[in-house]
């Protein structure tokens, strides 16, 4: 009886740990203590799991939770240094690939403009004698006015004087055409010379009459008041022409150039863009705003640019040049630098550092950091991107190393100074290419760290020996980011 019963208890034993080595296989991460690199692997530095932007120099716990640190291998980082997407995957994310290709350059601005007259369009009614306001019509500033329109009613006693001579004077040709002169430069209208001539009366009021048709901006006159030789009685500015001047941003006026294309959207005019050409670019900025103004002149025989209206500005050239472009859209931009993700073809990306350029239409020039031909990820890269970020992954860099070959420097976060040493949470060192992450440099001299002290935001420069890196220079920048 005590056989059988023993020959299920060892049953029971190796089917239990059958079971175990079954469930230890499906569960890797079981066992707590990471298995050491191999020898022959590289270890480029130690991260957190849970934190892979974080990296260390060296093995140990997680400052951020009870977990061991995990080795990054150069192996992994060969075959692992992008982020692979099912194709099936990618249509359901949304994800489209936009090729890098070579496009004319031109330059296209948008800026706020405002309708305004047309400042060689005006007319200056003046009193040429002495004189007195007869009569005035019911007339304002702002007043729309069409030409040989009565603008004010004056008494002149030299110009009724003037044509008394004249009248005396018909019996004696040369007389009369002495006479017919003085009347002339006098300043009567000739009007009232044909008048006089013809009638054989001389007129004691004159009604002076608008020389073109547009709107008044001054009228300084009464009724009851003297004029005198030379006073301005009514500005009238036509409307026939009207202009539009823009305000082009200092940092933009090298784009505009005269006879570039323009199209105005103007306020009184939703429906459609108004073209044109830049008439003028003024040669004087304007001190308040530090802007150029850029002048368009447009027709306006139908009156419907008013001036007063404001209008939104697209001015553009084109160039013989060419420069690679990518959809704007495409572009990451995090602020201190920006990003595209790079297709393979095969269904992985790779981050990659980019110096953008001009934008043209809906397209942004790259100035380095891409090549013709390649494909990039033109929708869905945010998501590409945060996995990237989780996966530790590093974005190709376009920036060149130092003129020097053996400094570099970055941004940094002391985490602790101790004599000739500083302990550094640190950027990447592009030059060496080195990623960010915690580590111990020796000081070139302990008067660098001067002032300094756990916490502070720094800048630092360091420099490659034989001996490892070590900081040459570091200034403050802030508290912690």
């Amino acid at each position: 009886m005590k056989r059988p019963k023993l020959f299920v208890f060892l049953l029971f034993l190796l089917l239990l740990a059958v079971s175990l080595s079954l469930y230890r296989a499906k569960r890797p991460g079981l066992d707590k203590k990471p298995h050491p690199p191999s020898k022959q692997a590289k270890v480029l530095y130690w991260y957190d799991p849970m934190r892979p932007d974080q990296h260390f120099d060296k093995p140990g716990k997680s400052p951020y939770m009870d977990m061991d640190l995990v080795p990054k291998l150069a192996d992994e980082e060969k075959t692992n240094a992008s982020v692979k997407i099912d194709p099936s995957a990618m249509q359901n994310l949304g994800v489209r690939l936009a090729k890098v290709e070579g496009i004319a350059l031109s330059s296209r601005i948008e800026v706020s403009g405002m309708i305004g007259f047309d400042e060689r369009d005006v007319a200056i009614v003046q009193s040429r004698a002495n004189g007195f306001v007869v009569k005035v019509p019911p007339l304002a500033p702002g007043d729309v006015v069409h030409k040989g329109e009565a603008l004010v009613v004056l008494s002149v006693p030299e110009w009724s004087a003037a044509q008394g001579e004249f009248l005396a004077a018909q019996g004696d040709p040369a007389l009369v055409e002495t006479a017919r002169e003085r009347l002339r430069l006098s300043g009567i209208p000739q009007d009232y010379i044909s008048e006089t001539e013809k009638t054989g009366k001389a007129n004691l009021e004159f009604v002076l009459r608008s020389p073109v048709s547009g709107v008044v901006q001054s009228l300084d006159i009464r009724t009851g008041m003297n004029v005198s030789p030379g006073q301005t009685l009514v500005r009238i500015n036509g409307l026939s022409t009207v202009w539009l001047d823009a305000a082009v941003p200092q940092a933009l006026s090298g784009e505009v150039h005269v006879g570039d294309k323009i199209e105005a959207m103007i306020s009184g005019l939703p429906e459609k863009a108004v073209p044109g050409r830049v008439e003028t670019v003024l040669p004087v900025l304007s001190d308040p705003s530090r802007s150029l103004r850029v002048r368009i002149a447009f027709p306006n025989q139908d009156l419907k640019l008013r001036p007063g209206d404001s209008a939104q500005v697209r001015i553009g050239h084109m160039t013989d040049e060419t420069a690679l472009a990518v959809p704007t859209e495409a572009v990451i931009r995090t602020g201190k630098r920006s990003l595209v993700m790079v297709s393979d073809g095969k269904g992985r990306f790779v981050p990659a550092e980019v110096v953008p350029g001009q934008e043209i239409g809906d397209r942004t020039v790259i100035l380095s950091g891409l090549e013709e031909g390649q494909k990039i990820a033109s929708s869905g890269q945010f998501l590409i991107d945060s996995e990237a970020s989780l996966s530790g992954i590093m974005a190709r860099s376009s920036a060149p190393a130092s003129a020097s070959g053996n400094t570099d420097e970055t941004d940094a976060t002391i985490m602790d100074l101790s004599g000739k040493e500083i302990t550094l949470r640190h950027g990447p060192f592009k030059a060496f290419n080195m990623p960010g992450m915690t580590m111990t440099f020796p000081l070139a001299d302990p008067d660098v760290a001067n002032g300094l002290k756990s916490g502070d935001r720094v800048h630092v420069t360091v420099r490659k020996t034989d001996q490892g890196m070590v900081v040459e220079k570091m200034g403050k920048m802030g508290g912690m980011p």
